[in-house]
């Protein structure tokens, strides 16, 4: 058998897409239980004798992970190899900014790009909606797009963005991460939801992850929607390097191991007090941090 490195462009549970080095598209299983690839990864697979599925032998080694804990406590890989993560907030369901700054600060620990995507942005008009955290992610630094599915507004300038890049999609279910995908990539062939009436919060319309070649050169991961996301940190020290403007203030604190909660001689706190920092941004961090040590807490 003729073994080659392929690249994993959708997942389905314990079957795989892959796109061989011709560009041709093959289904693929996996050898043993312990492999688990996940879109972005490149992966060594050999043809399987007399059957047109590959089989996936060996992950190669990742540049990055966009994880999770999962229910066990556990970390949970949703997709590899990424250089910018498009993290998008909507008019409706309502912005949970929290999540969006979860999603943040795995972007800064990955060591990839993030884009803050506002969509429906052509239904403010009407929505008692207050978008001030746009303005604080503007004041840091990171880029803000406001966009329309439904018209095409500020797709343009979020595909210039993304350039020739791999980035994924990720947010909240019902914010349209599938309408914009699809005009990014020129057509409707992707999966679309309405809100759900009763709820208010989107249904889950992408099951698995697939990775969507763009018109300029780059790629897009679809992921599933969620109504809650953390990213899997190593320990709650990592959180202040999430947060890019809690890691400048760092500098100043008197000690080096300062935790930025209660400790003396803190300039992050001092920041905070003197508005060079959200309150909102250090509250999201202080959450972060909770979590990951009850997390902690919970393995032992």
């Amino acid at each position: 058998m003729t073994q080659q490195t392929a690249s994993v462009v959708a997942t389905f549970s314990r079957r795989m897409r892959l796109r061989l080095q011709d560009d041709s598209l093959v289904e693929a299983r996996i050898k043993g239980k312990k492999l688990k690839p996940v879109c972005g990864d490149q992966v060594i697979a050999e043809p399987i004798d007399k059957e047109s599925d590959w089989l996936i032998t060996r992950i190669l080694d990742r540049d990055n992970e966009l994880t999770r804990p999962n229910m066990r406590g556990q970390v949970e890989v949703l997709a590899a190899n990424l250089e910018a993560l498009v993290v998008v907030a909507a008019v409706s369901p309502l912005p949970d900014w929290y999540i969006v700054d979860r999603y943040l600060c795995a972007a800064e620990l990955m060591g990839a790009s993030a884009i803050v995507v506002f969509n429906k942005a052509d239904l403010l008009e009407g929505h008692d909606i207050e978008i001030d955290e746009l303005d604080e992610y503007r004041d840091i630094g990171l880029p803000v797009i406001e966009t329309s599915a439904e018209t095409g507004g500020g797709i343009d300038e979020l595909q210039s963005a993304l350039g020739a890049r791999r980035a994924i999609v990720v947010g909240q279910s019902g914010v349209g991460k599938s309408s914009i995908i699809n005009q990014l990539v020129g057509d409707a062939k992707q999966r679309t939801a309405d809100i759900s009436g009763k709820t208010g919060e989107g249904r889950h319309t992408t099951v698995n992850s697939v990775l969507i070649p763009l018109r300029d050169g780059g790629a897009v991961i679809d992921s599933p929607g969620v109504r809650d996301y953390a990213p899997a940190l190593a320990n709650s020290c990592d959180a202040a390097l999430g947060f890019r403007e809690i890691a400048a203030a760092a500098e100043g604190c008197r000690f080096a191991n300062c935790r930025h909660l209660r400790e003396p001689g803190c300039a992050v706190k001092d920041a905070v007090d003197a508005g060079e920092i959200s309150e909102r941004r250090y509250e999201s961090f202080r959450r972060v941090v909770n979590l990951t040590e009850k997390l902690a807490e919970s393995r032992y």
